[in-house]
């Protein structure tokens, strides 16, 4: 009787006194689409020692995630296929210095449903005629679009592929693309293709990473992400071990 009444006084003097203790934490992620399937283990993990942080996570093309945030867009932590973007946030004054991570390498496969298309022969089997549509993630605003076309170029396939070009909206899209029938085959991450959803579904082929650039992944809390410690929290799960573990079994190899 003693506990109502106290809480009556509260309500009745401080309006807000429960609605700020009871209210949920919530976090705005803006992750890279190659993330979409780890991200799903990942905030799982994450839940199960934080049950009332509420996560909204948006995944797609990092450099769209990238010219949101600079239009003000509220993410609280921004996962990016490209550590170049956190990079110009924090430039710009609007993302922490200090939480910059490192958080994965990237890794591009090429990848195909058709049992008669052996991928095995790497990028070259692009050159034949039974192949006519490849799906890349579009170079402008994606990571790993820019990494398909850096590995095209590298191995003197793009003037004969490009014709050939369907792009993605993003990384994920891509794979649609592909996984549908709707191209022979594509460059995709090896994030996708090893995931739960995906694994033992059509065949892939490493490229290796001699030709492209390092995809070098990084976290960042953004401007409005300092101020949530439901921010700080994630950022500092991703930095675990057990984050680790996660990200390993999707491809996401550091260097040693």
């Amino acid at each position: 009787m003693k506990k109502i009444f106290c809480n009556i006084i509260l309500l009745l003097f401080f309006p807000g006194a429960f609605a700020n203790a009871q209210k949920p934490e919530t976090l705005a992620i803006a992750a890279a689409a190659d993330l979409v399937y780890c991200l799903d283990e990942l905030n799982a993990a994450f839940h199960q020692t934080h049950k009332k942080i509420t996560l909204k996570v948006s995944t797609g093309a990092s450099g769209i995630f990238f010219a949101q945030i600079q239009n003000g867009a509220p993410f609280d932590i921004f996962l990016s296929a490209d550590m170049n973007y956190p990079q110009e946030l924090i430039k710009a004054g609007l993302a922490d210095s200090s939480s910059l991570t490192l958080y994965a390498i990237g890794h591009i496969v090429l990848w195909s449903m058709r049992p008669d298309i052996d991928v095995a022969r790497g990028l070259e089997i692009l050159r034949d005629q039974k192949i006519d549509k490849v799906a890349i993630a579009n170079p402008a605003h994606a990571p790993y679009g820019r990494a398909a076309k850096a590995a095209l170029e590298h191995f003197k396939l793009w003037e004969t592929v490009q014709p050939k070009l369907v792009l993605g909206e993003n990384i994920a899209q891509t794979a649609q693309f592909i996984q549908t029938g709707n191209v022979e085959a594509g460059i995709v991450a090896l994030s996708l293709v090893v995931s739960p959803k995906l694994k033992n579904t059509g065949k892939y082929y490493e490229i290796p990473e001699a030709g492209f650039p390092r995809l070098e992944q990084g976290a960042v809390l953004t401007k409005s992400g300092v101020k949530n410690p439901a921010a700080r929290r994630y950022l500092e799960f991703l930095r675990s071990d057990q984050a680790r573990a996660v990200f390993n079994r999707y491809g996401f190899r550091l260097p040693r």
